[in-house]
Parts: C-alpha cells; structure tokens; sequence
C-alpha cells in the first residue's frame, strides 16, 4: 500500500483506543506502520535495484520481529527526553492525554504497527517477500489497489475527526485533503460514479466535522470505522478468491485448465476486477464483476508462455533487469530481430499490456543485444 494508507491506519489504530494505553502510543503506530519501508532507499539507486531489494529483508519475518524491539527502544529514550520539556506536558494535559509511559504495552503496540505493515502490503499484487531473509518466495493477497480511495476513506474519517483542532494542524488536513480529492476526481481511471462517492464522504466528513456533535464519542467513532475498514478489505479478500474461481470455472468450461490466476484489483471498483490466468501454454487476460459469474469477459487474444530461448536468455543477464527477473509474476518475452542483432521485450502482465512498447514504469524491460549476444544497451 501507499505511504498514505499505512499512515492512516497506524493513526486509525491509536484513535480507537491504543493511544490512551501509554505515551508515544500515536507516534510509534504511526512509525511503526511506515518503518519497514526503509527499503525505498533503494530507488535512489535505481528503479530495477527497487525491484531487487524492495519488499524483502525489511518485511521479512526477521526484520518484523527485530523492529518492534527497536521502536520500542527508541521511543523510550525520546519519552524521557520530552517529559522534560514543559510545554509537551502542558500540551498532553490540556488534550486530556497524559498516559504513563508503559514499556510492555508500548512493545505490544509497536508490533500491532509494524505488522500491519507488510499485511497491507500482501493484499496488493506487487507481492511481498514475508519469510525473508530465509526465503525470498513472493506472496499475493490480490485484493486492494495499491492505491485505494475507499481505504483512504474509511481510515482517514476518524484521524480528521479526532485529530488537532490547531490552525497548523487543520492547514495540513485540508491541503491533504485536497490533494486526495484533486487525485481521486481527476483520474481518467477511476469512474464517474465513484469520484461522486468520494466527493459526497469528504463533504460528509467536514459537515460532521464541523457540528462537532460526535465529540464526546470519538473513540467509538473512530472504532467504528478502523473496523468497517477491516470488513471493506475482508470483503474485497472474498471477491479476490471469488474471482479466481470463476475464472477458473468458465475457462474450464472451454476446456481450458488454469494452472494459476490472478485477480487484480481496479481503481476505486469494488465488484469489477481484471485478471490474469495462466495454463500449461497461454495466458488469458479477462474482466469479470465476481458478484455475476456470467459478466466474465476474455480481454485480447490468448498470450502464449513460451520458454526463454537463447536469445531472451541472454537479455536476462542483464545487469539492469536482475530486479525485474526475481520480482516478475508473469513472464511475457518478445525478440525482434535487427540489423546488427536483437531487441528482446520483457514485460510483466500484471502492469504491462502486451503490446506495449516503452518501458515506462515498473513491469517492463527493453534489452537490445548485438549479434554475439552481448548486451549493447537496457532501459
């Protein structure tokens, strides 16, 4: 997921409750839901070392389990540092929040934060490598967008209700908010019906917002929605494994048997998905709204898999698609001859149509190599 969301959450998590067990409660949720995201360092270096490194040693089980320690550690020390300071304790006293600081609470609730990093990150279909570093196997939930406005939704609610009533503290919600809304509304992606959607619960929002009426009842409020919030992403789950089997029935109604398929979530389309689904020799690309099984729709002609041949071979050696070789799903691989050797195009059908020709953003890979096989030149 987004920064955005795992922010959000972590912020959902202290208002329903967590931040009124000890100090720093808020600050290490929302750390800790941010922190194994470290690993975006590596796209400095470049966007294939991303690929490489991103999602694997700091979402591992190894890194889950050493970072709660670490935070822990760390907001101890910075607790000691602020109880010094006056003005954060008037500040404390007068928002009604002045918990003890509790060091085993405080561990419990920087593992709730970092854990419900890397589970967020599953139910995308970029993947996340969550037995690392003892197996970089990649896992899917294929269930939320990686950006999701219903998400953003439901989790961003309770913060903007619950949180600063300062000039500063409103000044960044209302530009936040406005950026989101300038996102969501303008995206040729997202459907008509649903930017009405998202512009009628941000109206709601600052209505409910400003009456104020619901104030002797935040943390039930913000609850309420850290819970419809984890029913919205069961609910997405269940149509993601509904997907898959219905594929899977009406390919094999044609006598077609899928080895493996994907459900891939669309922007802002809770019952609409797209999706993949492999057999022994071809792909098949499809759309379907999995509350109707009959609505399944084959996008394109079958994709054939065929097997790296000697020249794709070479172009997977590559230094600068190595990232793309470990994290691609489902392979797509295109030679072309040329004048002085080939043009080999390797793309990933997740992101990638297959007929695309540039290799902007991420799922794609362009090799050309001479006729010895060398590589002349990847982007």
């Amino acid at each position: 997921m987004d920064p955005i969301a795992h922010t959000l959450f972590g912020a959902t998590m202290a208002e329903a409750g967590l931040k009124r067990k000890t100090a720093l409660a808020t600050t290490t949720l929302i750390i800790g839901a941010n922190i194994p995201d470290v690993d975006a360092i590596a796209m400095l270096i470049s966007s294939d070392y991303a690929l490489e490194v991103r999602r694997g040693w700091t979402h591992g089980i190894l890194a889950i389990l050493v970072w709660p320690f670490l935070l822990t550690g760390l907001m101890l020390g910075l607790d000691r540092l602020l109880r010094r300071w006056q003005l954060y304790r008037n500040r404390l006293e007068a928002n009604g929040i002045n918990p003890p600081m509790r060091p085993l609470m405080l561990l419990g609730i920087a593992f709730l934060g970092v854990w419900s990093h890397p589970l967020l990150d599953w139910l995308n279909t970029y993947g996340v490598r969550l037995l690392m570093p003892f197996d970089d196997t990649w896992f899917y939930g294929d269930t939320l967008f990686i950006i999701d406005p219903w998400f953003w939704l439901l989790t961003g609610a309770g913060v903007v209700l619950a949180r600063t009533t300062s000039w500063p503290g409103m000044t960044g919600w209302i530009l936040l908010g406005t950026a989101l809304t300038a996102l969501v509304t303008t995206a040729d992606m997202v459907p008509f019906a649903a930017k009405v959607v998202w512009v009628t619960g941000v109206t709601a929002i600052i209505i409910i917002r400003s009456t104020g009426w619901y104030q002797h009842a935040l943390q039930p409020l913000a609850l309420m929605l850290l819970i419809a919030t984890l029913l919205y992403s069961a609910f997405m789950f269940a149509g993601a494994r509904m997907t898959v089997s219905h594929a899977k029935n009406q390919l094999a109604d044609d006598g077609i048997e899928v080895q493996e398929a994907m459900a891939d979530p669309l922007p802002a389309r809770v019952l609409r998905r797209g999706g993949i689904a492999a057999s022994d020799d071809h792909y098949y690309r499809f759309e379907i709204n999995w509350m109707r099984p009959d609505s399944f729709e084959l996008i394109g002609e079958p994709i054939s898999i065929d097997s790296p041949d000697h020249i794709v071979e070479a172009a997977l050696e590559s230094p600068d698609v190595q990232g793309l070789r470990n994290w691609i799903r489902f392979p797509s691989y295109e030679v072309r001859e040329k004048e002085e050797g080939w043009r080999v195009f390797i793309r990933d059908l997740r992101y990638v149509h297959p007929e695309q020709e540039s290799a902007a953003g991420i799922g794609m890979a362009v090799v050309d190599l001479d006729e010895d096989l060398e590589v002349v030149a990847s982007y």
